[in-house]
């Protein structure tokens, strides 16, 4: 990440906080050591379970207060929507929550038995009707989960069923067609005989329009 793009962005409380959650994170991520017994943790690293299980339930307090307030205000339009996440995504909600929910699974991952003696998980999973509340107020909120369950090509047919699709009227394309649809900024693509439009992922996708 551009260093100084988001040191300007973050303040300086924050970037501290940030600093404090990766230590905790690092000094909990098992090392190389050999010879450990299976189950039993130094006090030391039970220690940083505790004051992780603190510094969750503050960071899970703070963000159950503000999320109800950001639900209600971003309920009246989508433009109010769009500003309150904006706000939002640079406050704690936004910066500290999602590399603590990722760290969190690394490390249930590595050591699942230290992580439920640091109890920080039930916590977290307090925070997730809040979440849901204000992310189903997102606009095209349906139309992209119904395209993450039934991706053309790939999970369309357990969804429209054989008896649909044999009454739809099949459209054939020529190869002229698909490439002249394409100069002029199209985005089709031909898997197993069937044409697919992938323009609206091409501006979601990561990979690049080359790999596409």
């Amino acid at each position: 990440m551009d260093h100084e793009h988001y040191s300007k962005e973050r303040s300086a409380s924050l970037d501290l906080l940030l600093r404090f959650q990766r230590l905790l994170v690092s000094k909990l991520y098992p090392g190389d050591c050999v010879g450990q017994i299976p189950n039993t943790y130094s006090p030391d690293l039970l220690g940083v379970g505790s004051l992780l299980k603190k510094y969750t339930a503050l960071l899970c307090t703070h963000i159950g207060d503000i999320l109800p307030v950001a639900t209600s205000i971003a309920s009246t339009s989508h433009r109010h929507f769009a500003e309150v996440s904006r706000v939002v995504d640079g406050d704690l909600t936004g910066i500290l929550l999602p590399e603590l929910v990722v760290s969190v699974v690394l490390l249930l991952s590595k050591n699942a038995g230290l992580m439920q003696e640091a109890g920080a998980i039930p916590l977290l999973a307090g925070l997730l009707e809040h979440l849901d509340r204000f992310n189903h107020l997102a606009p095209g909120k349906e139309r992209d989960d119904n395209e993450d369950l039934a991706w053309p090509g790939i999970m369309g047919s357990f969804f429209t069923g054989q008896s649909s699709r044999n009454n739809e009227e099949v459209t054939l394309i020529r190869k002229a067609d698909l490439e002249n649809h394409n100069k002029d900024g199209g985005f089709w693509t031909v898997i197993d005989g069937k044409v697919y439009d992938i323009k609206d992922f091409q501006t979601q996708s990561l990979t690049g329009s080359s790999i596409l």
